[in-house]
C-alpha cells in the first residue's frame, strides 16, 4: 500500500484537502499523521484530528495516528477508549517502547497497530503472544529521521526487515517528498538516509525492489511533476523520463518504449524501435555519451540503424550513434529502475514546477 502524510501543528486549510484529494487520485491509500510532535498544541488535536478523519472516510483512506498516552489525554482521548478514535475515522494507531505489549495485546483485538520497527525484539514478540495479541492487525512501521545523517543504513535496514518478516510482519518504511518539506529542518523524511534527496519516485522504486509492504510519503508534499510520474507509474507500471532535445531527430524518441527481456548493461534499449519503418539516418552529434544520453544509431551502424537506447553510464562517442537528447538530471537516478520489458516513456521537459 501506498501512503502519504498530513501533519497537525496547525489547522487543516484548503490547501491541504486539495492535496488529499489528489493523493487518492494518484492510487494512494493510507494516510499518516502523529499526534506527539513537540512544537505541537496538544489541546488543538481533537479538532484537528476530527477533521482529518473526515477527509480520510470521504476518501476511503486508512489513517494511522502516531500517538503517546499523555497526547491522547491531552487531546480528551484514551487508549482504552478507542472506539472513540475509530469514530472520528482512525483505523490504526503506531504505539512505541513506552506502551506495554499487555496494551498493545489488547488494542490489536480491535484496529491496527503499528509498532517501531527499530525496536522489536524477540522478547516483545513473545510477550505479545503470551497476551493473545492479533498479529494480523499487528505491522512494523521504520520512523522518518528529519536530521540530516541519521536516516538508517540500507544494511542494518534489510536485516532488520529480515527478522519482521520472518515473525509475520507488514513493513512500512518512508521515503522523501520534495514539496512542503517538514518543518523545521526542510530536510526530508525518509527511512535511509540514502534515500534523503533522490527522486521520491526512485525511492518508491528501491522500496518495491526489496518487498517493502506499505510506503508512505513523509513530507507533505510532492511537485506537479513528481506526482504526474508517480500516476503513471502506479496507474500503468510506466516509467515516465522528461528530456532535452539535442538534435531534430529528437522527436523520434519521444513517446512509449519498452526495454528489452535481455537487459543490456550499458544502456536501455528500446524493444521495437529499429523495426520502426524509418527513412535513412544520417550520422549526427556523434559526441561523448555521457549517462542519460538518449541516442539513435545512424546508417554506419548497418540493420541497427533507428535502435533507440538510454545509456545507464558515461559511454565513448561513436560514429555510428547520433546523440538526439538527454535524459534531465533529475530523472537520471530512474534509468536504473528500468530493467527487463519494463515500459518507459519519453517527454519533452515541461517547466511547471
Amino acid at each position: 500500500m501506498y501512503g502519504f502524510s498530513i501533519f497537525m501543528n496547525r489547522d487543516l486549510n484548503e490547501k491541504d484537502y486539495l492535496y488529499i484529494d489528489k493523493m487518492t487520485n494518484l492510487g494512494f491509500k493510507g494516510l499518516f499523521t502523529s499526534m506527539h510532535i513537540p512544537e505541537d498544541e496538544a489541546s488543538l488535536y481533537k479538532k484537528r484530528l476530527r477533521d482529518l478523519g473526515t477527509a480520510a472516510k470521504k476518501n476511503h483512506l486508512k489513517l494511522m495516528v502516531d500517538i503517546s498516552g499523555q497526547a491522547l489525554e491531552k487531546a480528551g482521548f484514551s487508549i482504552d477508549r478507542v472506539e472513540e478514535l475509530q469514530e472520528l475515522g482512525v483505523t490504526g494507531l503506531r504505539m512505541d517502547y513506552h506502551i506495554s505489549n499487555e496494551t498493545i495485546a489488547q488494542v490489536s483485538q480491535k484496529m491496527t497497530v503499528s509498532l517501531n520497527a527499530s525496536t522489536i525484539r524477540q522478547e516483545d514478540i513473545d510477550e505479545l503472544k503470551e497476551n493473545k495479541a492479533n498479529f494480523n492487525q499487528l505491522e512494523a512501521w521504520h520512523n522518518y529521521y528529519p536530521r540530516p545523517e541519521t536516516g538508517l543504513s540500507r544494511e542494518s535496514f534489510l536485516r532488520k526487515n529480515e527478522f519482521l518478516k520472518r515473525n509475520s510482519f507488514k513493513v512500512m518504511a518512508f521515503i522523501p517528498g520534495d514539496d512542503s518539506l517538514r518543518h523545521p529542518l526542510y530536510e526530508g523524511l525518509p527511512t535511509l538516509e540514502a534515500h534523503r534527496y533522490q527522486h521520491p519516485l526512485s525511492s518508491l522504486l528501491d522500496m518495491e525492489s526489496i518487498n517493502i509492504d506499505h510506503i508512505y510519503v513523509g513530507d507533505g508534499g510532492l511537485k506537479a511533476r513528481t506526482a504526474w510520474q508517480i500516476n503513471q507509474y502506479l496507474q500503468k507500471r510506466e516509467l515516465v523520463l522528461q528530456a532535452t532535445q539535442a538534435t531534430s531527430d529528437f522527436a523520434k524518441v519521444l513517446g512509449e518504449h519498452e526495454n528489452r527481456q535481455d537487459d543490456a548493461r550499458d544502456v536501455v534499449r528500446s524493444a521495437q524501435a529499429r523495426f520502426n519503418e524509418i527513412s535513412e539516418i544520417s550520422p549526427e552529434n556523434t559526441i561523448e555519451r555521457k549517462k542519460g544520453s538518449i541516442t539513435i544509431d545512424n546508417f554506419e551502424y548497418g540493420r541497427y540503424m533507428g535502435e533507440i537506447q538510454i545509456t545507464k553510464r558515461n559511454l565513448p562517442a561513436d560514429k555510428k550513434v547520433n546523440v538526439v537528447g538527454n535524459i534531465i538530471k533529475e530523472d537520471l537516478e530512474l534509468i536504473s529502475f528500468i530493467g527487463p520489458g519494463q515500459k518507459f516513456k519519453i517527454e519533452k521537459e515541461k517547466n511547471n514546477d
